[in-house]
C-alpha cells in the first residue's frame, strides 16, 4: 500500500499522532520543528498529512476555532506538491475518503483478530472481550481471558502451556511426575499443582499466585531471573531487562478479570491501556508519550471499556475521544 493513490496504515497513524501533539502545543517550537522534519521526509507523508486533517475534519474534531492549526500546517507542504494541488484536488478528495475508509477497515481487522501467526500456534483462543474455560486431559482447568490463546502440550512425562497472548487463570491438578510449565514471553512458571493467573504484555509479564508455590524463571538474551512465589504475591518481569518488581496481591484481585474487573497496582497508563485493549473492540491510542507514561493504580469496571478509559485518564485531565466507532485516542486536553 505505498503507490498511487494508497498511503501506509503507518503513515495515517503518524500523522494523525502529529495532529494531536501540534494541538496539544500549538506553541511548542521544538514540536513544530520535530513535525516539519517529518513532514518533509517525502511525498508520501505530505498526503498523509493531508488525509489526517481530512479525516478529523469529518469527524467534527477542527471546527473553524482550529483553522489557525490548519493555516499553520499549509505552508509545510512542498511547493511541486502545492503546485499540482489545483490539478489532483478532486482526486485527493476522493482518495481521502476512500483513505478513511480503508484506515476504518484496518482498525476493525487489527482489534478483532489475533495475528495469523498466533491462530497457527494457538489450540485454544479467544475473541475480544471473551471469557472461556477449558478443561485439559490432566484435569487442570484454564480461565481464558479477552483476545487470549494458548497453546497445550501434555503428554505422559510433562504438561507445558504457553501463552501466546492475552491472561489465563490456572488451576493445576496435582501430579508430582509431571510438573506444569507455562512459558508466556520467555517467563516460565513451573508448578506441581497450585492456581495461579499470568498475564502476557508487550514489554513484561505478570504472575499472581493464589495458593501453592510457584518457580518463576526468565532467560532473556543478557538477563536471566529465578525466584519463588508465595500465595499472595505477585511478581512482574520486564522482557527487555529482565527486572523483576514484587508486591503483595489480595486473594480477590487475582485473577479480579474473571469477575469483570481489572486490578492494576503501579503501572503505566499505556500498560493498562493494553489490557483494556482486549476488552474493547475499538482500537485505542495514547499519542502523548507524557499521558501514557503515567502510573495509575486502581479497579477499572471490564464489561464497560469506554468508562474504564476514562477513569484511566482522569486523574490527568484526560480525556476520551471517539474518533470513530473503531477507535479511541487518550489525551491531556
Amino acid at each position: 500500500m505505498t503507490k498511487d493513490n494508497h498511503i501506509p496504515e503507518v503513515l495515517l497513524e503518524e500523522a494523525m499522532d502529529w495532529f494531536l501533539e501540534l494541538k496539544a502545543r500549538p506553541n511548542c517550537r521544538e514540536t513544530e520543528a520535530a513535525f516539519r522534519t517529518w513532514l518533509g521526509r517525502s511525498e508520501l507523508h505530505v498526503r498523509s498529512w493531508e488525509t489526517a486533517l481530512k479525516t478529523w475534519q469529518l469527524l467534527g474534531e477542527v471546527p473553524p476555532v482550529h483553522e489557525q492549526l490548519w493555516r499553520g500546517a499549509t505552508p509545510l507542504v512542498s511547493s511541486a506538491a502545492t503546485t499540482r494541488q489545483p490539478k489532483r484536488w478532486a482526486a485527493r478528495t476522493l482518495v481521502a475518503g476512500t483513505a478513511v475508509m480503508a484506515l476504518a477497515a484496518c482498525l476493525v481487522l487489527f482489534v478483532a483478530l489475533p495475528s495469523l501467526l498466533v491462530w497457527w500456534q494457538a489450540d485454544h483462543v479467544t475473541e475480544t472481550a471473551q471469557s472461556r474455560t477449558i478443561t485439559l486431559e490432566d484435569g487442570t482447568t484454564i480461565q481464558m481471558g479477552g483476545s487470549s490463546a494458548i497453546a497445550t502440550e501434555i503428554n505422559t512425562a510433562a504438561r507445558h502451556v504457553r501463552l501466546l497472548k492475552g491472561e489465563a487463570y490456572f488451576n493445576v491438578a496435582r501430579d508430582p511426575s509431571r510438573p506444569f510449565v507455562v512459558d508466556a514471553g520467555g517467563v516460565e512458571v513451573s508448578v506441581l499443582g497450585t492456581s495461579f493467573d499470568v498475564q502476557l504484555a508487550s514489554t513484561e509479564t505478570t504472575v499472581e499466585l493464589a495458593h501453592g508455590t510457584v518457580a518463576v524463571s526468565y532467560s532473556g538474551e543478557n538477563h536471566k531471573q529465578n525466584f519463588e512465589l508465595a500465595p499472595g504475591e505477585t511478581a512482574t518481569v520486564a522482557h527487555a531487562t529482565g527486572a523483576v518488581t514484587r508486591s503483595a496481591i489480595a486473594a480477590e484481585e487475582i485473577g479480579a478479570w474473571r469477575s469483570g474487573k481489572m486490578f492494576v497496582n503501579n503501572v503505566t497508563v499505556a500498560a493498562a491501556a493494553e489490557r483494556l485493549q482486549r476488552y474493547h473492540s475499538a482500537w485505542i491510542s495514547i499519542p502523548q508519550s507524557e499521558l501514557a507514561a503515567r502510573r495509575v493504580t486502581g479497579v477499572y469496571d471490564l464489561t464497560d471499556p469506554d468508562h474504564a478509559l476514562q477513569a484511566l485518564v482522569q486523574p490527568f485531565g484526560g480525556k476520551v475521544r471517539e474518533v470513530t466507532s473503531y477507535g479511541r485516542v487518550l489525551t491531556q486536553f
